[in-house]
């Protein structure tokens, strides 16, 4: 266990960049404290009135190349002790990224720099926007490993590429490549390896020249709208909408369209 922090956290202006930073290990999430750090980001962030959106990418060739296999053959990390104990570490543990990450109301652009392999896959698959490097990978690899999604993939990767293709990768674990990610609709984007923070953070740019309340609302709209019925997320959506009226910020982006000038926001 490093007592270096596994993510890197920069600010710039509403737009948080953050990479995984354990290139030795292609950014693998094994360590519990990985894990907390994931979550209490969020968390963080939840409260976190200054910030709008988040890039989050990986140092090194990888993006995250998922559990770390060599923990898996020792039974340590998260995968040490009887199967009681280990359902508590997934429970506990990489669970909580997924809660987290579909709390947060921030949009979340994954820039896929390289490999994004099983737990890895799933985590892009949390993030509402994939752009992908020309050099990056995909697979929901666990059965290879004689192992299931265990970090909700099951449930992500099917709303986002449908359930054939989630069925095909998973049942095969078969990797694609960043063009068979775009045809799949798996990522919006792809782009020369050398370009991809660049244009994560352009994209990020673009989306924070709105409304926080907006955005946090709308985010909350998508996410609820995967499970509610018309009706009930049309209610949901009137009482957000009766907010969003009455914020200083609405008024701003109407008189400033009507004035035809630039809007300034103040988050109020």
């Amino acid at each position: 266990m490093s007592d270096k922090p596994f993510l890197i956290i920069e600010r710039d202006g509403p737009v948080v960049t953050v990479r995984m930073d354990r290139p030795d290990t292609r950014n693998a999430l094994t360590e519990p404290a990985q894990m907390r750090e994931i979550t209490d980001l969020c968390h963080a962030l939840r409260s976190d009135r200054e910030a709008k959106v988040v890039v989050l990418t990986g140092n090194g060739t990888a993006f995250c190349a998922g559990g770390n296999v060599k923990d898996m053959q020792s039974r340590g990390g998260i995968f040490a002790g009887s199967p009681y104990a280990v359902r508590n570490s997934y429970r506990d543990g990489i669970q909580r990224i997924p809660l987290a990450l579909y709390e947060l109301e921030l949009p979340v652009i994954a820039a896929v720099n390289g490999a994004a392999i099983g737990a890895g896959l799933d985590l892009a698959c949390m993030c509402d926007i994939r752009i992908a490097s020309d050099k990056a990978v995909f697979a929901e690899s666990f059965a290879r490993l004689g192992i299931v999604p265990g970090d909700g993939g099951a449930w992500l990767l099917p709303r986002v590429v449908g359930m054939p293709k989630a069925s095909l990768m998973a049942l095969t674990g078969d990797s694609i490549d960043a063009a068979q990610a775009l045809a799949w609709d798996l990522v919006t984007q792809v782009v020369p390896a050398e370009s991809l923070l660049g244009e994560a953070q352009a994209l990020a740019r673009r989306i924070a020249a709105n409304p926080s309340h907006a955005l946090r609302l709308t985010k909350r709209l998508l996410r609820e709208g995967q499970h509610m019925r018309l009706d009930s997320l049309l209610e949901l959506s009137a009482a957000f909408q009766a907010l969003a009226h009455h914020t200083e910020d609405h008024h701003e982006a109407v008189n400033a369209f009507l004035d035809k000038r630039a809007p300034v926001y103040t988050g109020r």
